[in-house]
């Protein structure tokens, strides 16, 4: 599996193509922007895009879906059950942030924790981990986590938004993913990669050398 990173300029907020060489298999994660981008990437790379995966619905992860949906109509779009209510206010989010509406669309699954993903022979699982929203999700494929707006390099996701909890991302954080493998890569929704032993101890809220504990 090679995982290819793009960086859309409003919001930076990551996404991440997974493919496989051999099936030309693929998957999206997060769906944030840089569509004419992984456009050409998966045109040139002869890619068979078959999953869209959401960490969670803020309109800085779900804004391409639309032009997505219309290139591809085949692909599977997965989110959280739990962001239902936050992803049919999109309006809303875009309002609060002065940002252009954006319109959205079909979600094909509603998903929750464990629900594991088939991709060119490899499982992704569902991990939820709940905090930055009340839906937000970390993926985990082979030794790649990809945690969205939940672990970041040395930080957390911010939890002020409608749905955020403190007291939930520190949960998920401490009780699940600092209790998986310390080799696992993280794949961040906004900013650098890190590790999860990095983090354990060198995260800023919950790792041993913390400044905020």
């Amino acid at each position: 599996m090679i995982v290819k990173k793009f960086i859309p300029q409003e919001f930076a907020a990551n996404n991440y193509l997974l493919y496989d060489e051999a099936s030309k298999e693929a998957v999206l994660i997060d769906c944030a922007g840089s569509n004419e981008a992984i456009f050409k990437f998966i045109d040139e790379n002869d890619l068979k895009l078959r999953y869209i995966l959401i960490t969670h619905a803020h309109f800085d992860h779900v804004g391409g879906l639309k032009e997505f949906k219309q290139k591809y109509p085949d692909i599977q779009i997965l989110m959280a059950e739990a962001d239902k209510v936050l992803y049919d206010n999109l309006s809303v989010q875009c309002d609060l942030f002065a940002h252009k509406r954006i319109e959205p669309v079909e979600i094909d699954e509603f998903i929750n924790e464990g629900k594991e993903i088939d991709f060119a022979g490899l499982k992704i699982k569902t991990i939820a981990t709940p905090g930055h929203s009340k839906g937000s999700v970390c993926y985990l494929a082979d030794d790649n986590l990809f945690s969205g707006d939940t672990l970041f390099y040395e930080e957390i996701g911010r939890c002020d938004l409608p749905g955020g909890s403190f007291d939930e991302i520190q949960n998920s954080i401490k009780e699940k993913l600092f209790k998986l493998d310390e080799k696992i890569k993280v794949f961040t929704g906004h900013g650098d990669n890190t590790n999860i032993g990095h983090e354990k101890i060198n995260n800023a809220y919950f790792g041993v050398n913390a400044i905020y504990s």
